[in-house]
């Protein structure tokens, strides 16, 4: 298996930007491996939050995660800012493919990138559903053409 090539910004169509706390560094001094799939989860969610489409405390329906990679190209340290670039790799019946770029600001090329894919399911059962419609429609722009 090859290492993919770092992701370009232009990649991209929805940018966050989240400040590195103290606390992301590792002793080695730079963002412990750990942090950047918080950094994904919050850019998905702040994505679907906005779009009015994730209601965490009551809603229907509710993405899993049932898988997330990341890979490494460059140290990110605090007190870095960064942006994070969401688009979505794979929209399917009942999930979705998040891709993810971490970005330092003003780079062209991801400082790391992954994916993280949401399974939704009954809030209740726990059962695969079809993705609502209005997700749907508020992930569209995001689609990896």
């Amino acid at each position: 298996m090859s290492k993919p090539q770092p992701t370009r910004r232009a990649d991209y169509p929805h940018f966050l930007t989240i400040s590195t706390r103290w606390s992301d560094n590792d002793v080695y001094g730079h963002i412990n491996n750990v942090v950047y799939y918080s950094y994904f989860d919050t850019v998905v969610n702040e994505y679907l939050l906005r779009s009015g489409v994730l209601d965490f405390a009551g809603g229907e329906t509710i993405g899993l995660v049932v898988d997330t990679r990341c890979n490494f190209f460059e140290s990110v340290s605090f007190p870095d800012l960064i942006d994070a670039g969401l688009r979505v790799e794979k929209l399917g019946t009942t999930s979705v493919r998040y891709e993810v770029g971490i970005f330092t600001q003003g780079a062209k090329s991801a400082a790391a990138q992954g994916h993280f894919v949401h399974v939704y399911v009954n809030r209740v059962t726990r059962r695969p559903v079809p993705l609502p419609e209005r997700l749907v429609d508020a992930l569209k722009p995001l689609v990896n053409a």
